[in-house]
Parts: structure tokens; sequence; C-alpha cells
């Protein structure tokens, strides 16, 4: 057996070899690739998924159906369905992005210098960019449209749940790249659903410059445990929702019930409800009524299991990310109580405060350091989509270089252009 391990291993880490130095070449010539020649490119991409959207609904029938026999819960084969109005969304998303400006050669700083220097520093791609994801298959053309986009050369590895509709997407983006006269290597799949792959993408240093994974506990910890590559950390997204003693009622209702409900598979669903103890009898037992009646569980502390419906939460249930018809609850004294919550029990992700007083949002905003901060709105917008970055390939929970939703922008370095006129240093 462990001969056959070592066989499959050897077999991905060849593979990868080979998909490695095309992804390179095509990422020297997409570096210089003008902004109109990727326009063109994510264009012809858009127009064949809206044409080819029966081919890709065919794959996903397929992988969907394969979810189901793994047993996927019902928020799982949600986030794997591809419905036909997120097929069009897929190639809205494409000519959003080909409409924003090209950041490749964006002057982000510029000024001189008294020994008569003039420094610029200036948008540049990162060069190879590794995409490990599950279940989602629209990740492909996000993942592949804002790639092409800031000049960097993908290599995609989807979910074995999504394997189909994810090479029916990839191939729309290759027929882009051959529209627009790009190589067609610039955005590669991983032709296997065998998880050795995954293994020699993150030791690939001298072809994969940085990684970036999208999915659960399980898969991320894994790349930030085995990476030898660089890596833009997507944790867990347990979101929170603060009920403030100011908070409008009206407001709160409609909010809440969308941050959970709406759509309970993604990132930006709320996981945790922080009851302001003034709000209890009144507006929190009317959010409480409203997401039961909506079939969301609700698993409360000592005091919300007084109410009709709530079950008594375990210790586990704060700071876990459901992904499904599930809500941790509690009940805090005041702000400070709720931050302290979210420091303990939070993912850095989204978190959110419902409030009319400026005082208390601004003591959110300032005392927490989640990517997403929100005020009196939903969680679920916590989305490059939702940010006008026309897709994202992930919400960057970590500190470093990229933070929040990930978009062509946040994949880019930059570099110093320095000129002189004959100048010495004396």
């Amino acid at each position: 057996m462990a001969k056959d391990q070592a066989s499959e291993q050897m077999d991905a880490t060849a593979m990868m070899a080979e998909i490695g130095a095309k992804a390179k070449a095509a990422a020297k010539e997409l570096a210089y690739a003008t902004a109109e020649r990727k326009h063109a490119a994510l264009i012809a991409a858009a127009d064949a998924i809206r044409d080819r959207r029966d081919d890709i609904a065919a794959g996903n029938a397929l992988d969907m159906d394969y979810g189901r026999e793994k047993g996927l819960s019902p928020a799982m084969l949600d986030r794997l369905l591809l419905t036909e109005d997120r097929i069009w969304g897929m190639a809205d998303g494409l000519r959003t992005v080909a409409d924003q400006a090209d950041p490749v050669g964006e002057v982000i700083a510029e000024w001189d210098m008294a020994s008569g220097l003039h420094i610029r520093r200036v948008r540049t791609p990162l060069g190879v960019i590794g995409v490990i994801y599950e279940s989602r298959p629209n990740v492909t053309a996000d993942a592949g449209g804002l790639c092409l986009k800031s000049g960097n050369a993908a290599i995609l590895r989807g979910g074995s749940e999504s394997f189909h509709s994810a090479a029916a997407i990839h191939a729309c983006l290759v027929e882009g790249l051959k529209a627009a006269n790009l190589p067609e290597a610039a955005v590669q799949m991983a032709p296997t659903r065998d998880r050795a792959f995954v293994g020699a993408m993150l030791t690939a240093t001298d072809h994969i410059d940085v990684i970036v994974p999208r999915g659960g506990k399980g898969l991320v910890g894994r790349v930030q445990t085995d990476a030898r590559v660089p890596v833009f950390a997507h944790l867990e997204g347990i979101c929170h929702i603060y009920v403030d003693a100011a908070a409008d009622a009206d407001k709160t209702r409609a909010v809440v019930l969308n941050a959970k409900a709406r759509r309970t598979g993604i990132c930006g669903s709320a996981e945790c409800l922080l009851i302001d103890r003034s709000q209890v009898e009144t507006l929190g037992a009317d959010l409480i009524a409203d997401l039961i009646a909506a079939s969301v569980e609700v698993r409360g502390d000592e005091t919300l299991q007084a109410m009709p419906g709530v079950i008594a939460a375990k210790p586990e249930d704060y700071g876990c990310e459901f992904l499904d018809m599930i809500i941790a609850a509690k009940v805090v004294d005041g702000i400070d109580a709720a931050i302290d919550h979210i420091e303990t029990y939070g993912s850095q992700h989204t978190d959110a405060i419902m409030t009319e007083d400026d005082e208390t949002a601004a003591r959110f905003f300032a005392r927490l350091d989640s990517a997403i901060l929100m005020r009196n709105a939903s969680t679920q917008f916590a989305d490059g989509g939702e940010f006008g970055m026309g897709a994202e390939i992930g919400i960057a929970t970590g500190k470093m270089h990229a933070r929040g939703p990930v978009g062509a922008a946040q994949l880019t370095s930059f570099k110093y252009l320095v000129e002189g006129d004959g100048t010495v240093r004396g």
C-alpha cells in the first residue's frame, strides 16, 4: 500500500512539474500582455459560458449525482449546484472583471528624492497562482478570470465533487484565451481527482508563487501545514452579528434573517448571534422567533433556552462554522462583552454590529481586527462581487499582503522603478 501511495505521489509530482513548466512560460507572456488582449480573453470566455451553458449544466448534473452518492449535506449540495442564474452570474462576473481597470503597471505611489531620483512603486503580477478549492464550481471562473486580469497564470485544482462542472467551465476560459491569442496554458486545470496532486502543488516551489486555498477547515489546515509555497489563507467564516442596545428593530430583523438563511453554505453566512441583554425580551425574542419560523435551529445559552424552540448550546457551538440551518446564540452585557466573545471565538473573517449609535459602532470597528467589519448590513455581503470586484478568489483572513475579498488588484505585488540623470551617490 505504501508503495502504491509513493507511486501515486511520484506520478502527481511529474504531472505537476509538466503543468508548472507550462504555467511559468505562460506567466512570462501574460506579465506584459496588453490590457486589451486580457479584456478580449475575458469577454470571449464570458460569451463561451453563455453559449455552452447546456454543457455546463450537463456536467453539473453528473456532479450533483456524485455529491448525493457521497452523502453531501443539503448546504454542500447547494454550493455545488449551478442553476441557470448562477451560470449567467459567472458570465456576468467575468464581464465585470474584464471591464475593470487593469491593475498591472498601476502606479501605487510616486515621489522625488533630494538626490535627484524619481521613484515609482508599480503593480506587477505575482507569477503563477495555485488555487485549491472545494465543491463550488463557479470558483473556476472567478479564479481563472481574476488571475488572467492580474497577469498571472493559474493552476486550478477543484474538488472531486465538482470535477465535471469545473472542466466544462475551464474549457470556456481556454476558448477565451485562444480568441485573444494568449497562451492556453495561462489557465490550467488539474486533470485528476487524485489527492496526491494537491500535495504536489503544495511543494512546487519551482513552479508556483502563491497558493490560495478555498474550502473548509480541513483543506485550509492541510495547506497551511504542508505548503512550502506562500499561502493566502482563507480560513473559516465564523461570522457574528451583535445586536446592540441601540439597534433598530426592523432593520435588525431583516438583516439577521438574511445573514443566516439566505444561503447557509457560504462563508459569509452568520454562525453566531449575540444579543445585548437589554434587548432579550423584546427584539431578541422576535429574532429568535423569526429564525425558528424559517426552520433555523437556534442553539442558545441558558437565558435564551427559556424561549420556545431554542435548544441548549454546547460549548463547541460557539466558534463553529455550521454551514447549515443552525445558529449559535448568546446574551452579552454590552459592546465590550460582544467584542470579547468575537475575539475568543471568531475567525477574523466577517463580523457585524446592528446599532444606531455612532460611538458604539466606532468602538466595534476600532477594537476588532476582522478582515471585514459591517454595520447594519448582512454578513452575506462578504463577497468580492458585492465589493465591486466582479469576483473574488477568496476571503483572506490572514494579515499579510491581501485581506478580505481577494480580487485582481490583490493578486499583484509591486516593484520600484527608479530613474535618475547620471545620478551618483555621495
